[in-house]
């Protein structure tokens, strides 16, 4: 089975430069404590099982110097040339700095594709990321504008109560490529007002034709989930962005936390099984060499 998979993380520990691995403290993944261990290219190709990876976009592990992350991975993943590996790299775009960091994070390595600062709130302590609601500031916005000249997409990770307003934002910046992450990440599951919540305002990103969606990290919010639990999550996000604005993606090792990198292909590869090989090479493959330009 042939992937580019759009969405995973390499980190060592050895580097001191991801103290929330090093100091493992239970958060929305519950006990990630099994995750606290070094994860790099052998410790991928080793769980690859019958996936063949033609391709893979390294997303930024929330490491304390995003620019010593970059230089470590563009040396690590210079041995190994067949993962046609991309970037997607961490900047605080509401730091004046932002734009140095920027030239400085694309200097590193000519494999970095997009930027990725996590945007995450809730009002419930255990999924807040950030407590800061960073796409209200002016500065953040003047220096999102400077990622379209140098080429760069945003990967967007926020929850669905952000939705109407990353629409907006992405609406003000049609010539910047927004990647959402892991489908919106659909967090209020209890009761019919959570779940509309998360497909109209799915419906709401979609009417933005710069912003494609990630089906990924379902194990986050859901750690025993099914072939039944998240088949409505994917078909719903298909039928909103149609097929060609739909990447599927492992987030591994985070996901690793609840199952098998070759499992997580395979249930989606189950739950679009009657798609035509077109569409599912689109979604397994070509759709994330186009956007990550790999």
């Amino acid at each position: 089975m042939q992937v580019v998979d759009p969405h995973l993380h390499f980190w060592a520990l050895d580097q001191g430069n991801q103290p929330w691995l090093e100091n493992p403290t239970p958060n929305l993944l519950g006990d990630y404590t099994p995750m606290a261990r070094d994860f790099g290219p052998d410790e991928l190709l080793d769980q690859l099982d019958d996936i063949e990876l033609v391709g893979l976009v390294h997303v930024e592990a929330d490491a304390d110097d995003p620019v010593a992350e970059t230089r470590w991975l563009t040396r690590t993943l210079a041995a190994y040339p067949s993962l046609n590996a991309a970037m997607v790299v961490r900047v605080d775009l509401s730091q004046p700095e932002a734009p140095a960091r920027l030239e400085a994070q694309c200097a590193l390595s000519g494999a970095v594709r997009g930027v990725r600062q996590i945007l995450n709130v809730h009002q419930n302590p255990l999924y807040d990321y950030v407590g800061r609601h960073y796409m209200k500031e002016a500065l953040w916005q003047q220096n999102l504008a400077r990622l379209a000249p140098l080429k760069l997409s945003f990967d967007l990770q926020i929850y669905p109560s952000q939705m109407t307003q990353a629409a907006a934002i992405a609406a003000r910046h049609p010539d910047i490529q927004f990647v959402l992450n892991h489908a919106g990440m659909y967090v209020d599951r209890q009761g019919v007002r959570g779940w509309c919540e998360w497909r109209d305002g799915m419906r709401t990103l979609a009417c933005q034709p710069n912003i494609v969606t990630k089906l990924s990290g379902f194990g986050m919010l859901d750690h025993q989930w099914s072939l039944g639990s998240i088949r409505p999550l994917i078909l719903e996000a298909i039928d909103a962005f149609g097929v060609e604005r739909c990447l599927f993606a492992s987030n591994y090792p985070v996901d690793g936390l609840y199952a098998r990198y070759a499992d997580i292909w395979h249930a989606y590869a189950q739950i679009i099984a009657d798609a035509s090989h077109t569409e599912q090479q689109a979604l397994f493959v070509s759709n994330a060499r186009r956007i990550y330009r790999i």
